[in-house]
This record gives C-alpha cells, sequence and structure tokens, in this order.
C-alpha cells in the first residue's frame, strides 16, 4: 500500500471522530447519568430501539425478496428498477417524509381510501416504522444484491439441472448464499434506522411517547436545555456504535 494514502485516510478518520469528540468536550459528564434517566429520554430510547427494531424485520421480509430479484430476474427495465430502490439512498429523508405523507396522508390516494376504512397512519407510531424502513431497506438491498451477483448463480443452475424445485433452490441453495451478506445488511438497516430524522419528524411528527424517537428528542432537548441534546447525542452514538461493534464483527467472520 502506498504510505501517501495514510494523508486522506488519516483526514477521512478526522472527519468522523472529531465531531465526537467535540460533543464529549462540550458534554457536562458530572450531569451526564441525570441527563439520560429523565422520563422522556429513557421513553424515546425504547421507542427507537422498539421501532428500529420493527423497521428492520420488515426490511428483511421485504428487502431479502426484492434483492434476489434485482440479482437474477432478466425482465426489461431492471435498472430502472434497481434506481428507484435506491431512491432513498440520493433522497433527503424530508423528502421521502413528505413523499409518504402524500401517499398515506388524508389527502394522498392510498391514505383516502384507509382513511374511509377507519385507518390513519401518519403521526401513529406505525407511521415511525414506514418512515425507517422506507430509508434503510436499500442498505439491505445493496448488500444482498451485491452478495447474490458476486456469487453468481451457478449453485442455483446446478440444483435446478439435478431437478430441484425453485423454491427448493431458493431454501436450500440462495438463502445460505444470502447468510453472510444478510448479517451485514441488517446491521445497516437497523443503525440507519436508529438514526432517522428527517423522514419520521415529516410523516409521523414528535409526538411524545408515541413518534419521538431519540434523534427526534435530540431535537427537541437541543431548543430548551442544550446540555441533554448532548448528553442524548452521546448516547445515540454509543447504541449505534455498540450495535456495529457486537453485530459487524460477526457478519464479516461469516463473510470469511
Amino acid at each position: 500500500m502506498p504510505k501517501i494514502l495514510w494523508l486522506p485516510a488519516g483526514v477521512a478518520l478526522a472527519l468522523v471522530v472529531l465531531p465526537v469528540v467535540g460533543l464529549l468536550a462540550r458534554s457536562d459528564l458530572s450531569r451526564l447519568p441525570s441527563l439520560l434517566v429523565t422520563p422522556s429520554s429513557l421513553h424515546a430510547l425504547r421507542l427507537s430501539l422498539v421501532t428500529a427494531g420493527l423497521s428492520t424485520v420488515v426490511c428483511v421480509v421485504l428487502g431479502v425478496p426484492l434483492a434476489v430479484v434485482l440479482a437474477r430476474s432478466g425482465i426489461k427495465g431492471i435498472r430502472v428498477l434497481r434506481a428507484i430502490v435506491l431512491l432513498p439512498l440520493v433522497l433527503p429523508p424530508v423528502v421521502g417524509g413528505l413523499a409518504l405523507l402524500y401517499l398515506l396522508g388524508r389527502k394522498g390516494f392510498l391514505g383516502y381510501v384507509l382513511d374511509l376504512a377507519g385507518i390513519q397512519v401518519p403521526f401513529t407510531t406505525a407511521a415511525v416504522v414506514i418512515a425507517q424502513t422506507f430509508v434503510a431497506m436499500p442498505f439491505l438491498v445493496v448488500s444482498l444484491e451485491g452478495a447474490l451477483r458476486n456469487a453468481g448463480d451457478r449453485y442455483e443452475r446446478v440444483a435446478s439441472t439435478l431437478g430441484a424445485k425453485p423454491w427448493t433452490v431458493f431454501r436450500r441453495v440462495t438463502i445460505p448464499l444470502l447468510l453472510p451478506a444478510l448479517g451485514s445488511g441488517v446491521v445497516l438497516s437497523f443503525a440507519r434506522a436508529l438514526g432517522e430524522f428527517g423522514a419520521t419528524i415529516t410523516f409521523a411528527g414528535s409526538l411524545e411517547d408515541v413518534t419521538r424517537t431519540l434523534p427526534l428528542e435530540v431535537y427537541q432537548q437541543a431548543e430548551v436545555d442544550i446540555d441533554s441534546a448532548v448528553a442524548l447525542a452521546l448516547l445515540l452514538i454509543v447504541v449505534a456504535v455498540a450495535v456495529i461493534a457486537v453485530a459487524r464483527p460477526k457478519a464479516l467472520d461469516a463473510a470469511g
């Protein structure tokens, strides 16, 4: 490896580490425990963990079939379909929240139908899960589709020539090929859902105990008590790092 690469690599690392150091320098460590155990903070943390977990499950249930279709299907327009799937990665989250609002809100064509049935989605905990799924699922799909493309389809073709039916090939061959990438994809999706802000506040609002997740609580506290906001921001960083540190190595080990 050329030694010159250490310079831009060090700058890149500093761009990630120094803002966290800035938060630590601004925090009042002596008040940190009392700032983190307020009822609103604990409710926000619980809601964040629950909704991020649920949205990750939805990402797996819907994202795995979508990744297989993108990687294995030969239908026309697959590149356009892939670009649409990846759209939440490049869209500002607020735009995603507005799009969900005008789909599932009372003025949206699907929301209008749901409203006739007495179902209201925006500004509920379900809306938080939907918003988090919207922004997090592309991370899972990208991981799984890349793994399938790298693995190729020779094992599936061999299984088919031996008489295995498509569903058997999917269960016995495709799913095992996906497992290493599935671990890293789940971690990335959970971490992204945990930190989701823009789409959530636009589509679900910021209602305490209902839709106010930890990132929204940080934003709320930043307007009234900056010490609490810094403490909660550090808590969010610790939770995210813990998730990645605990789960990511296992995924990489599985990949090896």
